[in-house]
């Protein structure tokens, strides 16, 4: 993209971009086509960041694992459901996943676990999360019942109207008594903190690329904290290109 291109862009993302000012949107974007590479140079091909490729992102960089999860962020930053996530799509799923305020995120956590759309959360669901988040322990005869335990207690504490699934309103009020409840059903969020006690232990290590080879992604002390991934993109969007 050539500068008056990439200048025109930026100012049209800013304007209706929340929470990133006018240089990180410039990164931001940068990154983007780093990111989607030579595709953005062809003719006729949708310009954007596929499941896969976006999946990736979110494995290798914020260290998620869960497939439905990540399935559903996707659906997230996705919103007008054409199989790829667009440079105003990322902009836009960005500036709400690293800066949204918690009435964003409720709003954005909701639609993740809502995993059918109808706009409750069943007990269906909570369970199939639940259990793709926790750890099996070898000694348990039968893990699914530990499960429907788990989902019956936090059915307790936050099925405020008691029609034995969440409405939004019940999840609302809930995160907003306990705000550790904004992921109760698994991490789609980013981590806020900076958390690099790994790396103090093993002392000085070279600084790893931003979207490395995810066969290689265990050689480094941790994935990327909301705070890190901020820092290395607004310093230079161009040193990461390598997924």
């Amino acid at each position: 993209m050539n500068r008056k291109k990439l200048q025109k862009l930026t100012d049209t993302l800013t304007k209706s971009c929340k929470h990133f000012n006018k240089s990180e949107v410039n990164c931001l974007i940068t990154l983007f086509y780093n990111l989607v590479g030579e595709v953005a140079e062809r003719p006729g091909v949708v310009i954007g960041l596929d499941r896969n490729a976006f999946r990736n992102i979110l494995h290798v960089t914020f260290g998620m694992t869960d497939d439905m999860i990540m399935d559903r962020v996707f659906r997230g930053f996705d919103r007008d459901n054409d199989g790829c996530v667009s440079v105003s799509e990322w902009i836009h799923g960005l500036s709400l996943f690293l800066r949204g305020t918690l009435e964003e995120k409720m709003k954005y956590c909701f639609e993740v676990f809502d995993l059918n759309g109808d706009g409750f959360i069943s007990k269906e669901e909570m369970f199939h999360m639940l259990k793709n988040s926790l750890l099996k322990q070898p000694s348990e005869e039968d893990p699914d019942e530990g499960i429907k335990d788990l989902v019956e207690i936090t059915l307790k504490k936050m099925d405020q109207d008691h029609d034995g699934k969440l409405s939004f309103t019940d999840y609302e009020n809930a995160v907003r008594e306990e705000t550790l409840l904004l992921e109760a059903f698994g991490p789609c969020l980013p981590d806020p903190k900076v958390v690099a006690e790994t790396a103090q232990q093993a002392g000085p290590i070279e600084e790893p690329s931003l979207f490395q080879d995810p066969l290689d992604a265990n050689r480094f002390s941790s994935h990327l904290s909301q705070m890190e991934f901020e820092a290395q993109v607004f310093k230079d969007p161009h040193d990461f290109h390598d997924i």
